[in-house]
């Protein structure tokens, strides 16, 4: 299970960057926090949030860039985890649930477990509604090694059986995971017919080298076919 973090990645030399352009002595930032948010924060705080000695939490965050006018994601280091890829959007759970169309509730144990269980409709709507890529869409649904294990089979065997569990697991079209997979289950072939080729009698190392290249980095010409590596 993936830990849950109380803040998130905060962007320290954004923030201070946002406040500079505005004119904006820390202790300006700490006054609008309070009287517009009711968040009682010091100008101290304000200063240990732009030195990367501490991190605002969700709210703060929020409020932080209502006060520098900027969205909250100019104010995240590049999101990585779901819950950090929805902050970025300045969404809150209900709202990206409601937009998904899953209760509040199941989105949130997903969320924090780092495991996404929605079917292909959430799973697209997670994806629309986030602006993933498709590679973040699997490394923030921790997907990533069935993703890889699926995607191995398919170039080593008979690939047509992999399409309707890859359809499943990430939010692609059918007929382009098909022509996808199809590439994939050829150039491994190819790659495979060339090295025994080249190597002559000495064909079953070379071979296994080859295979094992090609799929240690099958996710990555996955990514480059299916136009997701973002």
């Amino acid at each position: 299970m993936c830990p849950v973090h109380s803040s998130p990645p905060f962007n320290a030399p954004a923030a201070r960057r946002l406040r500079a352009a505005l004119g904006m002595a820390p202790g300006h930032v700490a006054y609008g926090l309070r009287a517009q948010y009711g968040l009682l924060v010091t100008p101290e705080t304000v200063m240990a949030w732009e030195q990367g000695e501490r991190s605002p939490s969700s709210a703060e965050l929020t409020a932080l860039a209502g006060v520098l006018w900027c969205s909250p994601g100019e104010l995240l280091a590049e999101p990585v985890t779901l819950r950090e890829h929805r902050l970025a959007r300045g969404m809150d759970p209900e709202d990206l649930a409601r937009r998904v169309g899953v209760e509040p509730n199941a989105y949130l144990k997903m969320e924090e477990s780092g495991r996404w269980k929605g079917n292909e409709r959430q799973s697209a709507a997670l994806a629309s509604a986030l602006k993933l890529s498709l590679a973040q869409f699997v490394g923030v649904t921790g997907k990533q090694e069935e993703l890889d294990g699926l995607l191995r089979s398919a170039a080593t065997t008979r690939w047509q059986a992999y399409v309707k569990p890859l359809a499943k697991l990430l939010p692609v079209p059918k007929a382009h995971l098909e022509r996808v997979l199809e590439l994939l289950h050829n150039e491994y072939q190819q790659r495979m017919v060339a090295t025994v080729s080249w190597g002559g009698g000495e064909s079953s190392t070379w071979t296994g080298d080859a295979g094992r290249e090609y799929l240690d980095a099958i996710s990555e010409r996955f990514w480059s076919l299916a136009g997701g590596a973002g």
